[in-house]
């Protein structure tokens, strides 16, 4: 057994190494993605640490890593879900440490908790590139995402003008100890700043759309009158789109959320279920060519920026719009 066998097998237990045309299935719990079927081919070994499952975005983030790894076979990725647990993602980052894989990918639950064992790696020499959500202080290799302030600015104006710049508003919030759900509040707040929009509620949902719905119907037995719902993610707009639905008031709110998948956001928009979808793209892809130049001795940015897209009924069609709003 070489070294890189001994690594992923320590990492897992028990690697399952899929073909070089990958799955259509997100990669299960200690799943090795990326090398072919003959043992020892694959060069390095990569770590990935996906703060849960539980969120269809999540799903199609590890999907979209192991889509762009199956194509090198010098490469290994080994993925573990932690679950929506901080401190058993801190582990999951340690465990890696001690392996000694050859670069680690995470995507935060929370970003305090993570950036002790983020800055443990990169302190070792250890490259790390974060996915999505940030860690405190800059003791990693890179960063890439899209910019969530920018998002929730142009969500926010998108709504003003919608509105004619009054109306009573709902926000459902992502969980607020992460930072895309701090920067989707705050950009948003931004973005109706001045106008005449009135947050008559709000509520953390953690992203979960069986919360979201629970906290919709909570609204919808407080006020008589509310003009739209805007959720920090798709699934959130919908759980409140099916609490509306089902006590019949579903036709006089509009709702908004935010990734824009095209097997879901997309697809509510399509329907007339969503006024409109802000993109939040998951940078799989990109994590994946990142980690290729850094392996290969490559200087890499620290901060890589992902653009975004808005989907309405009007522009589906033509694959959305493009942001433009600084």
């Amino acid at each position: 057994m070489n070294i890189r066998t001994f690594v992923a097998a320590a990492l897992t237990g028990a690697v399952f190494v899929l073909a070089a045309c990958g799955s259509k299935q997100p990669p299960a719990e200690g799943t090795a993605v990326g090398a072919p079927a003959a043992a020892g081919a694959a060069k390095y070994t990569i770590g990935m640490s996906q703060c849960n499952l539980g969120e269809p975005w999540r799903v199609q983030m590890n999907q979209d890593l192991q889509a762009a790894a199956a194509a090198h076979p010098e490469i290994k990725v080994v993925f573990k879900d932690a679950q929506n647990d901080s401190l058993r993602q801190r582990s999951q980052i340690e465990e890696y440490i001690g392996a000694g894989v050859d670069l680690i990918i995470v995507s935060p639950k929370e970003a305090a908790p993570l950036t002790a064992p983020v800055a443990a790696a990169y302190a070792k020499g250890i490259p790390v590139i974060v996915l999505d959500r940030r860690v405190l202080g800059d003791a990693f290799t890179c960063f890439i995402g899209a910019d969530n302030k920018r998002i929730g600015r142009a969500a926010g104006a998108w709504i003003v003008e919608r509105l004619g710049g009054k109306g009573k508003i709902i926000e459902l919030k992502g969980l607020m100890t992460s930072t895309p759900g701090q920067d989707r509040n705050s950009g948003f707040r931004d973005g109706i700043r001045g106008s005449g929009l009135e947050i008559v509620f709000e509520a953390d949902m953690k992203w979960l759309e069986p919360d979201a719905r629970k906290e919709m119907e909570s609204a919808l037995g407080r006020f008589s009158k509310i003009d739209l719902v805007y959720a920090h993610n798709d699934p959130g707009a919908h759980g409140a789109f099916l609490a509306a639905q089902a006590a019949g008031r579903d036709k006089e709110i509009l709702f908004v959320g935010i990734d824009a998948l095209p097997h879901e956001g997309q697809v509510y928009v399509k329907q007339g279920i969503l006024a409109a979808s802000f993109e939040y793209p998951t940078g799989g892809r990109e994590a994946i060519e990142t980690a290729l130049k850094i392996l290969a001795g490559e200087i890499v940015p620290k901060e890589i920026t992902l653009s975004s897209r808005v989907f309405t009924k009007e522009n589906i069609a033509a694959g959305g719009e493009w942001l433009k709003n600084p």
